[in-house]
């Protein structure tokens, strides 16, 4: 009798699973057949000719197996997009948006998120997500909780790019970094806040100078940020005297810095993608001698993803969209380190090619996201003009 009920149990399980399965495959066919003939407007960060170029095949493939044509709206900061999704939810336009996906983390997830400008949850609802390596961080963004309200995409590292012929022991840290920059004045500078690098730049420096304070983990307040903050202005009101152009003015971002590099104009560019240094030299932008590192203490480290505002007028399409991106053969490719070079987010025994095996540092957790607006705030009052 036990034999048969346990015989029973497990056809029961089997035949739940098989039925789950079963449904799940008919909705995501569903949402393909409602993605058909969709156009996807992709709000993406335009500042890489890379990153742009992959955008742009990732939109062939799309339209060529799905019919979905994928728009690539390139922002300067996603915040702008933010801002502009905050206007719509006020002005009561919720279907029809002029957004149907974007390439979000940390403080603009959060502020998404609290305004509830997100669709779903609809990530574990992904044909790909069984790809996705459950051990890295995907579930939180900068602490916060996805909740399914946005997929995995990259793992991004802050890491700084040298050239081993011009430069044969870089900085190892923030303190050599102003020695340094003391004893060669104008070689050295960092993308202007609040553009993602800089901004990363001065988080990565504050962890530094305040030996990774708990205080960071968690909501900014008015006392914690004046008092974990004092060494990071002290610091950079040193460095800016002998920073390139004497602190007056500051590169647009990461491709600006490399682009400096280049001409030999400063020492180290700064990126968040550890391969990034290859793609470029496939691109001919940077000196075959050029190459990446982070400092000892670590690299600052998060997960990038994707997301679909509630309001899309191509939720389907958008969904059709982030699953393709989440493939083997597109993370597979953007993880090639003579394409993009963007780390995977897939467990690697998905991966091929250059992508199996890409460079990775040790990681530094980010702050809590409340304290990148407090930080961008007081650098653009203290340095902006």
């Amino acid at each position: 009798m036990k034999k048969l009920l346990s015989t029973i149990g497990i056809l029961a399980t089997t035949f739940a699973t098989s039925s789950f399965a079963s449904s799940t495959a008919e909705e995501w066919q569903k949402i393909e057949q409602q993605a058909d003939g969709q156009t996807v407007y992709f709000h993406a960060w335009g500042g890489s000719q890379e990153i742009n170029r992959y955008i742009q095949w990732a939109g062939k493939e799309l339209k060529s197996r799905y019919n979905v044509t994928l728009n690539h709206v390139k922002v300067t900061d996603i915040s702008e997009t933010t801002t502009r999704l905050i206007a719509e939810k006020a002005a009561g336009k919720n279907s029809g948006g002029s957004v149907d996906m974007v390439w979000i983390n940390g403080e603009n997830f959060k502020s998404m998120k609290d305004n509830q400008l997100l669709f779903g949850p609809f990530v574990e609802g992904l044909p790909s997500w069984q790809y996705v390596d459950k051990t890295l961080p995907v579930d939180v963004d900068f602490s916060e909780p996805t909740d399914g309200l946005e997929a995995p995409w990259g793992v991004g590292q802050l890491v700084f790019i040298y050239d081993e012929e011009t430069l044969h022991n870089p900085p190892s840290s923030y303190a050599e970094m102003l020695s340094y920059a003391k004893a060669f004045p104008n070689r050295l500078t960092y993308p202007r806040p609040p553009e993602f690098h800089g901004t990363s730049f001065i988080k990565s420096l504050l962890i530094e100078l305040s030996n990774n304070d708990p205080a960071l983990q968690k909501p900014v307040t008015d006392e914690s940020f004046k008092t974990i903050t004092q060494p990071l202005w002290a610091y950079l009101d040193e460095f800016h005297k002998v920073a390139w152009r004497g602190g007056k003015q500051f590169p647009g971002g990461t491709a600006e810095t490399v682009q400096l590099l280049d001409d030999g104009q400063i020492d180290l560019a700064v990126t968040f993608n550890p391969n990034a240094v290859y793609s470029a030299q496939s691109s001919g932008n940077l000196a075959d001698s050029t190459k990446a590192y982070a400092m000892d203490a670590g690299a600052l480290s998060n997960i990038h993803f994707l997301a679909i505002p509630w309001n899309a007028n191509a939720s389907a399409g958008a969904q059709v969209a982030i699953n393709f991106l989440l493939s083997p053969e597109a993370q597979s490719r953007k993880g090639d380190i003579n394409i993009w070079g963007d780390p995977s987010v897939l467990s690697s025994q998905y991966l091929t090619g250059t992508a199996k095996n890409t460079q990775q540092f040790k990681s530094i957790a980010e702050p809590h996201p409340s304290w990148q607006a407090a930080l961008e705030k007081e650098w653009l009052k203290r340095y902006g003009n």
